[in-house]
């Protein structure tokens, strides 16, 4: 949205000529704006909405059947003109008046105002409701104060559904009314948006803060608060939301949990969780929960929560289908039940067979080691994730804390049950592979399972069932992976330490550490680096370096 334009000036008209030529089966455009390519039948009331552009798929994007009539389009955060609202509501209107709905903002109220004045003289009915979701934008008992936010996208909805089942402009003004008076947003900001041609964003916010209450015109939070976990992120959210649930409101409520532009829909997946899981233990039933981008701010990076509280009506409006450029809905014959997601065969309590006490004792250290081995990746992973991102994908030190972190858990459970040595070790392998996933993962799984075939579950394991464990990690590995000794890899660290082991960690871990360096002058021959060969070279290989960083933690904890 910040880079790409031909004449900053002419952004918004650029992007309506390209929208218009996508979506020609949806919408036309008319002086202002866009309405439906196939308009209502006759005697429909028009819903005509709109405000500055920027906002995507606000408002333009929810022109068609089941949703808005009309959307009235101007410059980037700025009120369009009386005469583009006039112009496109005429365009819209056929024969059963006009709702305008838009944010509550200076501007529109002043043009829309006037394109309503206009209209009514010209012998259309048209009637205006906006919209004042916004929580903390002004506080209790001064609602008519409030902004409108991504609150726009339920009140254009629920009116829009009501007018397409025929309802008459004072029964559609109704609703639009109701569920204004029942929907409550409350939103967060981590970063600004960027006007198109600007080189600086319309606000910043301090690093480590977010801004709490956040406007869609590129408005900074009322507040900047510390930047929490996304769980505490959506804490905020429900608690500020629900502290203003409106008198009498019911169980039942529509959700949009609204990302402004540059949240990754899997941030939000994230979020979503904790919130229906707050929303259910306060009583609220979720009714088809919308979570992507409804109304946005350029690039803005925030979120925000909106609920509507649904009587009967509501509900049914809410769940009205709708087909438009960028928002479908269909009717869902049975409403989907949350269920508990099942575990795994290999999360499932396993059952280990008999261990000799020596075993399981060896088993319980092989679980302590583990436990020192995850906390030193957890330590390094910002700068395993740096390496690898030189000329691969960046993922290496995470997917390692969460292989690491697995295997713990495994390991710690099957010593808790008394297995011994060998199932300890399998147990954690399988878990690492299970979660890290990628090639790292399969790796370590398959390599730490090699191991532990050597142990046994019958004996204390033994200096020689050690060093046949080390060989058949390492050969487990390259067999797994295919890479060779130079291909820039893990490899390159592994089979150097296996050579070197003779049942002492320390000297081995040090022959693994100077391989590891040493990968910094080749260029990797397979892998996700390979591509990027050339950049590669200068920087050691992620995999090998936290392969000499797991066998020093193993020989401090050993042998010190």
């Amino acid at each position: 949205m910040t880079r790409l334009f031909n004449d900053p000036a002419a952004f918004t008209e650029d992007a309506m000529v390209g929208f218009c030529d996508l979506y020609p089966h949806y919408v036309r455009a008319v002086p202002g704006g866009v309405v439906r390519s196939a308009p209502g039948r006759s005697g429909k009331v028009a819903v005509v909405v709109g405000g500055g552009s920027g906002h995507y798929p606000a408002f333009c994007g929810v022109v068609g059947p089941g949703f808005c009539d009309g959307a009235v389009v101007g410059n980037i955060f700025t009120s369009p003109s009386a005469q583009l609202a006039h112009d496109v509501a005429k365009a819209a209107d056929r024969g059963g008046g006009v709702l305008f709905s838009f944010g509550n903002y200076a501007g529109d109220t002043m043009n829309f105002g006037a394109a309503q004045e206009r209209l009514r003289a010209e012998g259309i009915d048209c009637r205006t409701v906006v919209v004042t979701d916004d929580v903390a934008s002004a506080p209790k008992g001064e609602e008519s104060k409030r902004r409108g936010i991504a609150g726009d996208f339920v009140v254009f909805k629920l009116a829009s559904a009501a007018a397409e089942e025929g309802a008459s402009l004072d029964e559609v003004e109704r609703v639009a009314r109701a569920a204004n008076d029942r929907t409550r947003t409350l939103g967060i900001a981590f970063d600004g948006c960027r006007m198109p041609g600007q080189d600086h964003k319309l606000f910043t916010v301090p690093a480590g803060k977010m801004g709490l209450g956040l406007g869609i015109h590129g408005e900074p939070g009322v507040s900047d608060v510390d930047m929490p976990s996304a769980a505490e992120v959506a804490d905020a959210l429900v608690d500020g939301v629900l502290a203003e649930a409106p008198e009498g409101a019911g169980r039942r409520v529509g959700v949009v949990l609204n990302g402004l532009g540059a949240t990754k829909h899997e941030e939000l997946f994230v979020v979503w969780a904790r919130v229906a899981e707050r929303l259910r233990a306060a009583g609220l039933v979720a009714v088809e929960p919308e979570v992507g981008e409804l109304v946005t701010s350029l690039d803005m990076a925030g979120i925000s929560l909106t609920l509507v509280w649904l009587d009967e009506q509501l509900e049914c409006y809410w769940c009205a289908s709708a087909d438009t450029p960028a928002y479908r809905k269909r009717p869902r014959p049975i409403e989907a039940v949350p269920h508990a997601i099942e575990d795994s065969p290999a999360e499932a309590a396993a059952e280990h067979p008999p261990a000799a006490p020596r075993s399981a004792a060896c088993g319980g250290t092989i679980a302590s080691v583990l436990a020192e081995v995850r906390q030193a990746i957890v330590a390094a992973e910002d700068e395993l994730g740096r390496i690898d991102a030189v000329a691969a994908d960046g993922d290496h030190g995470r997917g390692m804390v969460k292989g690491a972190t697995a295997a713990v858990e495994a390991a710690a459970a099957a010593s808790a049950a008394g297995a011994g040595a060998e199932s300890v070790l399998a147990a954690a392998g399988d878990a690492w592979a299970a979660k890290a996933g990628g090639t790292s993962g399969v790796l370590w799984g398959t390599g730490l399972r090699a191991f532990a075939a050597c142990l046994g579950n019958d004996r204390e394991p033994s200096g020689s069932d050690i060093a046949a464990g080390v060989a058949a990690f390492a050969d487990a590995v390259q067999r797994t992976g295919g890479a060779q000794v130079g291909d820039k890899t893990m490899v390159d660290a592994i089979v150097p330490f296996a050579e070197a082991f003779d049942g002492t960690w320390r000297a081995a871990a040090r022959v693994a550490r100077q391989a590891a360096v040493d990968t910094a002058a080749l260029a990797p021959k397979v892998g996700r680096a390979r591509p990027l060969a050339e950049r590669s070279i200068g920087t050691p290989d992620a995999g090998a370096i936290s392969f000499a960083l797991i066998t020093e933690t193993i020989a401090r904890v050993l042998e010190d």
